[in-house]
């Protein structure tokens, strides 16, 4: 009979040290695992998980601009989920059902190997959608006393010889250009000097979506979505003529296509 397929995880933690640490000790008590890509947040490792057709995902609950339980929210049902936190206080309530695992920073290879078992045994089965477990997780948290970030409301931008400040709300895409980044109206088009790379850590991600590594929308100026040619998806833009191609990284956020 032939083998089955290895299974392949992504791991997604701010900290580089400690993506390097759980990595060694997953490949330590796990040979067989593929480790296929790492991220820093959870907008990277929601794209590189369908981009990978990962299997397992490893989970920082606590990261910059998407965190570990929006994330989660994202891939619920599609992958096998381990939460890593440093906040004992929030594991132990939430996972009292033991349909998604944990792991505690720093990860102590004897637990990571307990995890690495449950995994292996829950494979064969279809990935748990969290439904309850990510609304405990969300009311835990959200009632720790967190600050909530502040996103961008307003961008200042050059549109020709003018300056303009540019309600986030008014706008329905950002484009890299050159040296310049195109900011896009219904009324006017205007430049800021900001990459797409830094713009869209400031941007709110329940509001603005990136869609290719070039462009960023805003999610209700959204009219349709289409495919070209080729079979990509193209994003109709409401108020612009403009069409938008989705890259194959970000195409899972059009998912019902």
């Amino acid at each position: 009979m032939p083998h089955a397929p290895a299974p392949v995880a992504v791991v997604a933690d701010d900290e580089r040290l400690m993506r390097e640490q759980i990595v060694t000790q997953l490949q330590q008590a796990w040979p067989e695992l593929v480790i296929a890509g790492e991220a820093s947040n959870g907008r990277e490792a929601v794209a590189l998980a369908h981009s990978l057709d990962a299997d397992i995902v490893f989970l920082d609950i606590r990261m910059p601009e998407m965190d570990g339980i929006q994330a989660a929210q994202a891939l619920a049902g599609s992958v096998h989920v381990v939460f890593v936190t440093a906040y004992d206080e929030y594991a132990i309530k939430a996972f009292e059902q033991g349909a998604v695992d944990y792991l505690l920073k720093p990860a102590e290879p004897e637990r990571v190997a307990i995890t690495c078992e449950r995994l292996r045994a829950r494979l064969s089965r279809k990935p748990d959608s969290m439904d309850e477990l990510l609304a405990r997780l969300s009311q835990r948290l959200g009632a720790g006393g967190s600050k909530p970030r502040d996103y961008l409301r307003w961008v200042q931008a050059s549109a020709g010889a003018n300056l303009r400040m540019i309600p986030t709300s008014d706008i329905l895409f950002f484009r890299a250009e050159d040296k310049y980044t195109r900011v896009q109206t219904p009324r006017f088009e205007a430049l800021i000097r900001k990459p797409i790379k830094e713009l869209v850590e400031q941007l709110d991600p329940q509001e603005f979506w990136q869609i290719h590594r070039a462009t960023v929308v805003r999610v209700d100026a959204v009219e349709q979505v289409s495919r070209n040619f080729r079979g990509n998806q193209v994003v109709h833009v409401k108020g612009s003529d403009e069409k938008l191609e989705v890259s194959r990284s970000f195409s899972h956020l059009f998912k019902q296509m």
